[in-house]
C-alpha cells in the first residue's frame, strides 16, 4: 500500500510539474504573439551579424544558383546590400532568412512574379492575426545554428552508402547466444556477455559518427510539424502553397515513422526515467537508434527534392510578412509601376534606407546621367540611392521614394572596388575587369542592362582616362543598356552630351565652412570648389592661391604650366 501511494505521490508530481511546463509556455507563447501584435515594424532581437551568419544565410542561394538572373557578388558588396538585408531581416527561422537574402538577390525580370508577391504581402499586411499566427510558427522552427540546412544535407552524403547488415547481425547474436547455454550455462554466459559488450563499443563508435548529423534531422521535422500546423490556419490565398506543403510532407512520412526511437530529446540522457533508462539499454544492445538512422538517412537522400521545396515554400511565406514589416518600418514607401517595354527611370523622392536623415532627391530620365561634383557633395550615395531603389523595386516590389516607374533591369554596378592583392592586380585592371563584365552582358539575352559606375578608370593619368572613359561610356549608352555613371571629368560632360543627361551635386564655403545641399540639380558642375575646399581644411591661402592660378591659366591656354 505504501509503494502505491509513493507511486501516486511521484506521478502526481510529474503531472504538476508538466502541466505546469505546458502553462508557462502558452503565457510565453502568448506574450510573444502580443508583442509581435503590436510592433510589427520592430527587428527581432539578435546579438549582431558575424561573418559567419552572412556565408550561413548565402546557401539556399547557392543551391538556386542557376534559377533566372542574379546580381553578382560586386554590386551587392558595392550597394553594401549585406547591411540592407539586415536592415529588413524581419525573419525567425533559417528557411525565412535564407529564402529573403536569395531574393535580394534575384531581381525578377517578369513583372507577373512581383504581382504574385505583392497579393501576399498586401495580405499580410492587412491581417495581423494571420501575420501573427504564421509568425509564431516560424518561430518555433528556428535557426540551424553554425550551418545552413544545405550545408548539413550536403554533410550527410559524407557518410557514404550505410546498410543495416551488421547491426542485424549483431541482434541476430544477442539473441542466439543464449542457446549456447542449453549446452554449457559458463561458456553460454560468456558468450552472451562477450556479444553484449562487443554491440556496446560497436553502439559508441557508431554513435559518435551519427549525433553530429541529427540535426539535420530535428531541423527537418521542425519543418515538417510545423507545415502541418500551417496548413491547419486556412488561409485562401496560400492554398496552393499549403498544398504543395502537404504534398511534400506526405512524401516524408517514412522518415517520421519510428523516429522517437533516434530523435527522443532523453536519448542516452534518460535524468532518472525509468522507462528512458531501459530503451537507452535496448539501444545500446540491440542498435535501434542506428537501424532508424539509416533509414532516416535514406529517406531525406530520396527526397531531398521535396525538403527544398518545403524550405522554399516556408522561407517564401515568412519573407513575404518580413517585407510588410519593413513597409511598417519605414513609412514612407510606394509600389513601383513597370514599363517592361520602356528603357526609362522615372524616381520620385527617393532616399537611402540606411541613412537616419536622407535628403531626398528625384530623377527622371530615358537614356544615361552623368553625374559632376566635388568629392563628398552625394554623387555616390545618390547613386547608390537610385540602385538600391530599383533593385527592392524588383526584388521585395518596394521602393523608398515618392513614386517609381521604370523598366525591368538587369543590374550591375562598378562603384567600391579595391586593388586584388591576392590576384596581383592593380586598381586599375580591376576596374577594366569590372567595366568589361558589364559590357559583355549588355550584349546577352533578356532585359535591357542598368548598370552604375563611380568614377570611371580613375586608376590612370588623366588624358587616357578621359579618352577612354568616353569609348567605354559611349558604349554603355547602347540601345540595351541605361548607365548612370560619376566622374570628376568636367570633359566627359561636353564629350558624351549626345548620349547622357547631365546632372551635378554643388556645396558652397561659407565663412571657412563647406555646406552640402546633397541636392541633385540640372546639368554639368559650373563651380570648381575643389581648391576653396583647401582653405576650408586649413590650408595656407599662398598655396590656394597659386592652385587657383594655375586652374585658370589651364582653362585659358589649355595646358599646364607653372608661374613664370
Amino acid at each position: 500500500m505504501e509503494y502505491i501511494l509513493l507511486m501516486l505521490v511521484i506521478f502526481f508530481v510529474i503531472a504538476l510539474i508538466m502541466v505546469k511546463g505546458y502553462i508557462d509556455d502558452k503565457k510565453r507563447q502568448h506574450k510573444f504573439a502580443k508583442w509581435l501584435r503590436e510592433n510589427p515594424g520592430v527587428l527581432p532581437r539578435r546579438d549582431g551579424y558575424k561573418q559567419e551568419d552572412m556565408e550561413r544565410m548565402s546557401h539556399y542561394l547557392k543551391t538556386h544558383e542557376d534559377e533566372g538572373f542574379r546580381i553578382d557578388a560586386i554590386t551587392w558588396n558595392d550597394l553594401g546590400m549585406d547591411r540592407v538585408f539586415q536592415d529588413m531581416n524581419y525573419t525567425y527561422s533559417a528557411a525565412g532568412e535564407e529564402y529573403l537574402y536569395y531574393l535580394l538577390h534575384t531581381p525578377r525580370q517578369e513583372e507577373t512574379d512581383l504581382k504574385a508577391l505583392e497579393e501576399h504581402v498586401s495580405f499580410f499586411m492587412e491581417h495581423t492575426d494571420e501575420r501573427v499566427n504564421y509568425q509564431l510558427l516560424f518561430a518555433r522552427i528556428g535557426k540551424t545554428g553554425k550551418h545552413s540546412i544545405y550545408e548539413y544535407l550536403q554533410y550527410l552524403e559524407l557518410l557514404g552508402e550505410r546498410s543495416n547488415l551488421k547491426h542485424y547481425l549483431g541482434i541476430a547474436a544477442v539473441l542466439l547466444s543464449p542457446l549456447v547455454m542449453l549446452l554449457s550455462v559458463e561458456i553460454g554466459i560468456l558468450i552472451v556477455v562477450g556479444v553484449l559488450s562487443g554491440n556496446i563499443v560497436a553502439y559508441f563508435k557508431s554513435k559518435k559518427q551519427i549525433d553530429p548529423y541529427l540535426t539535420s534531422f530535428a531541423y527537418i521535422f521542425r519543418l515538417m510539424k510545423n507545415a502541418e500546423d500551417m496548413e491547419k490556419l486556412r488561409v485562401p490565398i496560400l492554398q496552393q502553397q499549403m498544398q504543395q506543403l502537404a504534398d511534400c510532407r506526405k512524401k516524408m512520412n517514412k522518415f517520421k515513422s519510428g523516429s522517437y526511437i533516434l530523435m527522443s530529446p532523453s536519448r542516452m540522457n534518460s535524468s532518472g526515467n525509468p522507462l528512458e533508462a531501459l530503451l537507452d539499454y535496448l539501444r545500446m544492445a540491440f542498435h535501434l537508434d542506428l537501424i532508424q538512422f539509416n533509414r532516416m538517412l535514406s529517406e531525406v537522400r530520396k527526397n531531398r527534392e521535396a525538403i527544398d521545396q518545403m524550405v522554399s515554400i516556408i522561407g517564401y511565406v515568412e519573407t513575404v510578412i518580413a517585407i510588410g514589416c519593413y513597409r511598417v518600418a519605414k513609412g514612407d514607401f510606394c509600389l513601383p509601376v513597370f514599363d517592361a517595354e520602356e528603357k526609362r527611370i522615372d524616381l520620385r523622392k527617393a532616399y537611402h534606407p540606411l541613412i537616419e536623415e536622407p535628403v531626398k532627391n528625384s530623377i527622371c530620365t530615358q537614356r544615361g546621367v552623368l553625374l559632376t561634383g566635388s568629392n563628398a557633395s552625394g554623387k555616390s550615395t545618390f547613386l547608390k540611392t537610385a540602385a538600391i531603389n530599383v533593385l527592392l523595386a524588383q526584388t521585395i516590389h518596394t521602393c523608398l521614394a515618392e513614386s517609381y516607374r521604370g523598366g525591368l533591369y538587369r543590374i550591375f554596378s562598378s562603384m567600391a572596388l579595391k586593388d586584388d592583392l591576392e590576384g596581383g592586380d592593380s586598381y586599375y585592371i580591376v576596374e577594366i575587369k569590372s567595366l568589361k563584365r558589364i559590357l559583355n552582358d549588355t550584349n546577352g539575352e533578356g532585359n535591357p542592362v542598368l548598370c552604375f559606375v563611380d568614377e570611371v578608370l580613375r586608376g590612370t593619368n588623366t588624358v587616357e582616362r578621359i579618352a577612354a572613359s568616353t569609348q567605354i561610356l559611349k558604349s554603355l549608352a547602347g540601345q540595351k543598356v541605361l548607365c548612370f555613371a560619376a566622374t570628376h571629368d568636367i570633359e566627359l560632360t561636353h564629350l558624351l552630351e549626345k548620349y547622357y543627361d547631365n546632372y551635378h551635386f554643388e556645396e558652397d564655403v561659407i565663412e571657412g565652412d563647406i555646406v552640402f545641399n546633397y541636392q541633385l540639380k540640372n546639368g554639368r558642375a559650373t563651380t570648381r570648389n575643389a581648391i576653396r575646399l583647401l582653405g576650408a581644411m586649413g590650408y595656407e591661402q599662398a598655396l590656394i592661391q597659386e592652385a587657383e592660378a594655375m586652374a585658370g591659366r589651364f582653362l585659358k591656354q589649355g595646358v599646364w604650366c607653372m608661374e613664370k
